[in-house]
């Protein structure tokens, strides 16, 4: 297993979000939410990195964060050495360039109106960097064939939908793949052929991995450490392996004990 020691990509100290409910009184504000609390975390240059955590345990509130897609109430996050956290959007082009999602559902996050060879280039086409041959190459990577490039997103399977996700978000060249439930809204037949694809681009292409899932099972299949959720806290991490094998902390372990697994099907 490679050694990440000393090389921090991101960066994220003490991130706390409180989110406020609608008001019921005229007099008091909404009551608050903490989404997030004193969350923590390095991932290093070259990792696969798991937050794995059931619905509303944060774990999606986190990866806006990191994405800077949100903003945090306080704490601070830092890309690559430069801090992200409160930043203008227009300064935010090295990090657009260099991090991009692959979101649950294709079929939402793809524009049915768009040909598939639109939908890939629309990254570059947006930072303005040169299109060229590279949609074709990137087609070839995720394993769909050139002809696809000329159809709509509903002419595919899920499955194939998800590749063109992937495709899309390796277009710029990022050096951080953030996967955000990837396989969740898929087949189970078609699952392994998704994460085993994701496993070969990261290690092919040099990427880093933040993969965040609800099974310990689909992260243990794809990352080298994780990072278990619970109520807003990180409330244990280390090598997915050694958690696996003897989780310290009772919410991995009811997590273990409670969800599915895909053995045998990878």
């Amino acid at each position: 297993m490679p050694t990440h020691a000393g090389t921090p990509l991101i960066e994220a100290r003490g991130l706390n979000r409180v989110y406020r409910r609608p008001r019921t009184s005229l007099t008091k504000p909404g009551a608050a939410v903490h989404a997030l609390r004193d969350v923590s975390l390095t991932i290093g240059r070259g990792e696969r990195y798991g937050i794995v955590g059931e619905s509303g345990s944060g774990k999606s509130t986190l990866l806006r964060l990191l994405c800077a897609l949100d903003r945090p109430t306080s704490g601070t996050i830092a890309f690559d050495g430069q801090e992200i956290t409160g930043r203008p959007e227009r300064s935010l082009r090295f990090l657009r360039e260099n991090l991009q999602i692959v979101f649950q559902d294709p079929m939402s996050s793809l524009d049915p109106r768009m040909r598939v060879r639109d939908l890939v280039a629309e990254p570059l086409v947006a930072l303005g960097l040169p299109v060229g041959d590279r949609v074709a190459e990137l087609l070839d990577e995720v394993g769909l064939p050139a002809a696809a490039a000329d159809r709509y997103p509903h002419q595919f399977s899920g499955g194939q939908r998800q590749r063109i996700a992937i495709a899309r978000a390796l277009a710029p060249r990022p050096k951080v793949l953030v996967a955000d439930e990837p396989v969740s809204a898929l087949d189970v037949s078609v699952r392994g052929q998704i994460l085993n694809l994701l496993a070969d681009l990261v290690d092919e292409l040099g990427l880093t991995l933040v993969f965040v899932s609800h099974d310990l099972s689909v992260v243990r299949h794809v990352c080298e450490t994780v990072a278990v959720m619970s109520r807003g806290e990180i409330v244990e991490t280390g090598p997915v392996d050694e958690v696996w094998a003897a989780p310290a902390h009772p919410y991995t372990r009811t997590l273990l004990q409670a969800v599915p697994t895909l053995e045998g099907l990878l």
